[in-house]
């Protein structure tokens, strides 16, 4: 419920009728147009709930699939720590931050040179996060290159619980059921069992598929078996404009809003009830370049049309800030990474992955990271707002200080500052003299330190023992 003494800033874009008309165009697109599904068993659970199959793969949903998909979908999805405490209420109004998954560089903390990722990678961010207070779940960041394929994502997430607590978000890309297997099983163990794990996930699943209208055989099989599994899945489309989308931004929207809910249908029909969290990236392909560029203004516009649709849909969403197209660590990082955050914040979105990445998608670097836990700082003391009380006690104090005196000795103000202010680590307020008396560090410098003393000092909490070897079996298998 809404405190009337708290005002909250919020962004909007999209009309409500712009919103029906988005959501239709989904549904025609759906019951006209279709999409290919790769795998046989989906092509059938949807064919006996009433889908069109032809031409073997495409598969045509009539409106009444998704309208009953939208209804059994679970509108508050609760995520839990390695401990099986409660981490996330992914609802309306809660937001929360954390990493990427899955790059293939990272800039050294200790030289600063770019360079491949390895496995201590993984390790080396986990624990960071787990230090840092703004960060509330866990990608693993790194694409390991001294792991052979197949082990790669059992071994990510035995490096993230053995050095945090904090909520996982896998990314699991196994041609087969085994890599799911084994990281569920993981899970399991460490919620204490199957029935236990449903109740209380530790876990979410990454689900992506190939934009435009294709559901490979290998996305559909992760959405089916998180569903049979509960296992919380995002299952988002990535539009790049012009490209794998219309140019149109409203084109592009409405493909991707068609391409998730199909997901969602599969999703349902599988184990109704199961949690899902929907999303989508939508933004452009930089013609000139060829990249599919992470800061452009129409990604921003178009997280923000995905969190006002999936709030008219009821679902839980996932949106993506906090990244750079910036090579370095420098005024192009720093100005993307905070627009991007406040943006996707005060968009509403559930949760916001990628917080620290660098280089288009492609680096990783604990000192930007560092930098944005404290920028995550700044955009939660906006989205607390403002007390907006006026009580005849706050209009006593200033009565009471009157023309010309201070508030600066006043009770008022010795209970309330800490309360009402925020005080940054790193962001540089001081004035030159003691800032230069201080070593003249810049914002750089001063992560680097902090997060090379978070790592040296911060102790996670160590994973139970008999846990650890049972997680180690299930990768030895």
């Amino acid at each position: 419920m809404d405190n009337p003494l708290v005002a909250t800033p919020t962004l909007t874009l999209l009309s409500e009728k712009q919103k029906a008309d988005l959501y239709a165009a989904a549904l025609d697109i759906l019951e006209r147009t279709g999409f290919n599904c790769h795998l046989p068993e989906a092509r059938r659970l949807l064919s006996k709930a009433g889908a069109k199959i032809t031409d073997d793969l495409r598969v045509r949903i009539p409106s009444a699939m998704v309208e009953k998909a939208l209804k059994t979908a679970p509108h508050v999805v609760e995520i839990f720590d390695r401990e099986g405490e409660s981490a996330m209420t992914l609802e309306a109004g809660a937001t929360y931050f954390g990493t990427g998954s899955d790059l293939q560089y990272t800039l050294d903390l200790q030289t600063g040179d770019r360079r491949r990722s390895v496995l201590s990678d993984v390790a080396l961010t986990a624990k960071l996060c787990d230090a840092l207070e703004n960060i509330d779940f866990i990608m693993s960041n790194a694409l390991p290159e001294d792991v052979s394929p197949d082990m790669i994502e059992p071994m990510q997430y035995r490096e993230i619980v053995r050095n945090s607590t904090k909520p996982a978000v896998m990314t699991i890309f196994g041609e087969d059921d085994r890599t799911q297997q084994a990281v569920y099983d993981m899970a399991c163990v460490l919620a204490g069992g199957k029935e236990a794990f449903s109740q209380r996930p530790n876990y979410v699943v990454y689900g992506q598929f190939v934009s435009p209208l294709q559901h490979d055989a290998m996305a559909v099989r992760r959405l089916m078996f998180s569903a049979e599994n509960r296992i919380p899945i995002i299952y988002v489309a990535a539009i790049m404009m012009g490209a794998s989308g219309p140019v149109s931004m409203s084109g592009s929207l409405a493909l991707a809003n068609a391409e998730t809910l199909a997901g969602l249908v599969m999703h349902q029909l599988t184990q109704p009830g199961a949690p899902f969290i929907s999303g989508g990236n939508v933004t452009t392909f930089d013609m000139k370049t060829m990249v599919f560029t992470y800061n452009s203004p129409e990604w921003q516009l178009g997280d923000l049309a995905v969190a006002e649709m999936n709030r008219y849909y009821g679902l839980p969403v996932f949106g993506t800030a906090g990244a750079t197209d910036s090579k370095v660590i420098d005024a192009q990082s720093g100005a993307e990474a905070a627009g991007s955050l406040v943006m996707a914040a005060l968009s509403g979105n559930n949760l916001i992955h990628d917080v620290g990445y660098m280089d288009g998608g492609m680096t990783g670097s604990p000192v930007q990271l560092t930098i944005c836990n404290e920028i995550i700082g700044l955009v939660k003391r906006i989205q607390e707002g403002l007390n907006f009380d006026l009580s005849k006690d706050i209009l006593a104090v200033i009565n009471e200080v009157g023309p010309g005196g201070h508030f600066m000795g006043h009770e008022h103000t010795l209970q309330n500052y800490k309360k009402e202010v925020w005080y940054p680590e790193l962001l540089e307020r001081d004035n030159y003299d003691n800032w230069a008396g201080r070593g003249g560090k810049d914002i750089t410098e001063r992560a680097s330190e902090k997060a090379q003393s978070l790592l040296d000092t911060h102790r996670p909490r160590p994973l139970d023992d008999a846990k650890s070897k049972e997680i180690d079996k299930i990768v030895s298998r």
